[in-house]
């Protein structure tokens, strides 16, 4: 396999993954979880993200085209979905945690649609199609692990901000997906 190959596949699934900016919402969505919670949740959301994005590999264009529905039909529905999570985190977040068990965030919100999203979905589909199965398999893998390693390194970054600069930072950041996600919306319809 060419280097040249994996590296055109890694850029774009790199970018649709955005580990870095899926750290602040990961703090703020995990805020009160123990160190050791979040090491499980961490891999939990990481294995949850890598089997959506395998079974999506070989079945995502079976069933969008099974459900008579476009790829901005789905860029649209996961846009949503990210919008409602951060307005529910920017307004209603210590009561929505309250009741949630620690397991179920590292599968959703941040596993699905956090981290296996539709950008990262449609961004597999265009990659299998360009450089085959294997090739976007290994950048998978890649671009995985460095989601994983940025996810359990946030701690770092939460010391560095201090507690109260954290939580304001997430609260910030949560508005970043709320207008990006308007803009995919926005893409999908045009």
């Amino acid at each position: 396999m060419d280097f040249e190959i994996i590296l055109l596949a890694f850029i774009p699934l790199l970018v649709a993954f955005d580990a870095v900016g899926i750290v602040p919402m990961y703090l703020g969505l995990t805020s009160g979880i123990s160190d050791q919670g979040k090491k499980k949740l961490v891999l939990n959301a990481t294995m949850t993200a890598f089997i959506i994005c395998v079974l999506f590999l070989f079945i995502g264009n079976a069933v969008i085209k099974f459900l008579g529905i476009t790829v901005n039909d789905f860029r649209i529905a996961g846009g949503l979905i990210l919008l409602i999570i951060s307005i529910s985190d920017l307004l209603f977040y210590e009561s929505r945690i309250r009741g949630v068990k620690q397991e179920d965030i590292g599968v959703v919100p941040i596993g699905i649609p956090l981290i296996a999203g539709p950008a990262v979905l449609t961004t597999i589909l265009i990659s299998r199609d360009a450089f085959g199965i294997y090739v976007t398999v290994i950048s998978l893998l890649i671009n995985l692990i460095i989601m994983y390693l940025c996810l359990a390194n946030a701690g770092f970054i939460k010391k560095i901000m201090g507690e109260a600069g954290s939580k304001a930072f997430a609260k910030v950041a949560s508005l970043f997906p709320c207008c990006y996600r308007c803009n995919d919306d926005q893409n999908g319809f045009n």
